[in-house]
């Protein structure tokens, strides 16, 4: 793969996983959306169906990675490095395009997220829609869940690899999107699990930027554990397939 494709897949995957995921949860969070408060499934679905389907696009260009933890997962396993910062870099830009796009997808509801004078119910907060934001705010804690969440995930995708089946009938994508899925239902509670650098600091910084009414804070202070917790949970799983497999 050229360090074009690689760059060009990963933009195009990163952007479908997080127009995905975003807006799943601009569909559940914003009022006048008509799937307001369905519920944490109906947002683990979207993750998972998001990385479906940006995985599979990027396939045939970038092998679909999709997330900065896997790449380092990968890279420490193999211990190659030279194309992980155009993965990098793809994954990046790809999850702010995506954040942007599903922005622009309820712009209206964005538009009419402000509270009226006739109104008894406060402006929805819009930072969960684009980041993660723990329930109960211990950054040890949350460092640690995102860890083992991020393990949870990159070990098993690495050991797909070896699962001769999956690769031949090309459902090995499909795999992973249900292990996403999982990881959302079982390990998402504590923080809204990142598990995935790009997926959360792109939309965060986007959050920023955008004129987004009643906004809020972006939470800064806690944007290091959504990126260094996977980061290292990827680099783990790395280390123990290399050791165990």
């Amino acid at each position: 793969m050229s360090n074009a494709d690689i760059f060009v897949g990963e933009i195009i995957g990163t952007a479908i996983l997080v127009l995905f995921g975003a807006g799943v949860c601009a569909a559940v969070t914003l009022r006048h959306s008509k799937a307001r408060a369905s519920g944490w499934i109906v947002i683990a679905f979207g993750w998972g169906f998001g990385v479906l389907a940006g995985a599979y696009t990027a396939a045939p260009l970038s092998g679909g990675q999709l997330n900065p933890a896997v790449t380092i997962g990968i890279a420490v396993d193999t211990g190659t490095w030279d194309k992980a910062w155009v993965y990098l870099l793809g994954q990046m830009v790809g999850a702010m395009l995506g954040a942007v796009l599903a922005y622009l997808v309820y712009l209206a509801q964005f538009q009419a997220n402000v509270r009226k004078d006739d109104s008894a119910d406060e402006p929805t907060a819009t930072l969960g829609i684009f980041s993660t934001i723990p329930e109960i705010r211990n950054p040890v804690a949350n460092l640690i869940t995102e860890i083992i969440a991020t393990i949870a995930l990159v070990l098993p995708v690495l050991a797909f690899g070896l699962t001769k089946g999956l690769g031949e009938s090309g459902t090995t994508v499909l795999i992973v999107s249900l292990l996403v899925v999982g990881i959302g239902l079982s390990l998402g509670g504590p923080t809204g699990y990142a598990i995935n650098p790009a997926r959360d600091l792109g939309p965060r910084i986007v959050h920023v930027l955008l004129p987004i009414p009643n906004k809020g804070t972006s939470d800064w202070g806690y944007a290091w554990v959504p990126v260094v917790g996977p980061l290292i949970g990827g680099a783990l799983a790395g280390l123990i397939y290399n050791a165990a497999f």
